[in-house]
């Protein structure tokens, strides 16, 4: 899985969880979060956060992760900001460690620039569209058939721009008729 595709959104923060950071480390994740744990000054709440029950239950059910009656995670896992995967070098001192935060860092940055840039396209988008407006109205030869076309335009182009919101996946497995009319 690409390093990109493991940072998520959640409670309006990006995030990695403690299983996938643990993995790029070379560490289990019970290692991973008892390091944490000894460190707990090192980890302010924006910096780290235990997911709550409904935010675990909705990542298993997109995740499908193992049963915790088997022998799967007993406990909520743990969401890192850009900060708290920062402050893990501090207490993950092994090369792979280093080498894999230094990674993390620069992915979290190229994510920013992304951001900030479609950003700066909208407001670009946003200015050429009130110009053209003005002046299409200060110009009578510029027929009503023209003007449609550049709205269908800008409209696309406003489409492409616009970040999509993730589609809500049905959970995997046998629905009974009562889960399926829930909301």
């Amino acid at each position: 899985m690409p390093l990109a595709a493991r940072i998520m959104h959640l409670r309006e923060q990006k995030v990695m969880l403690d299983a996938d950071l643990a993995d790029l480390y070379g560490v289990q994740t019970k290692v991973l979060v008892q390091a944490v744990k000894r460190n707990p000054a090192r980890f302010p709440g924006d910096f780290m956060f235990q997911l709550d029950s409904a935010e675990w239950a909705s990542l298993r059910s997109q995740f499908v992760t193992s049963n915790p009656v088997r022998g799967g995670r007993r406990y909520p896992p743990y969401a890192f900001t850009e900060q708290g995967v920062a402050m893990l070098s501090s207490i993950l001192t092994s090369a792979q460690a280093i080498t894999v935060n230094i990674e993390i860092m620069r992915t979290f940055v190229r994510i920013r620039l992304a951001d900030s840039s479609q950003k700066d396209l909208t407001q670009r988008l946003d200015l050429m569209e009130s110009q053209l407006y003005r002046l299409s109205h200060s110009q009578e030869s510029f027929e009503a058939e023209t003007r449609d076309k550049v709205r269908q335009i800008f409209a696309s182009l406003r489409a492409l721009v616009t970040p999509t919101e993730p589609v809500k996946k049905r959970p995997i497995g046998f629905v009974t008729p009562d889960e399926d009319q829930a909301p």
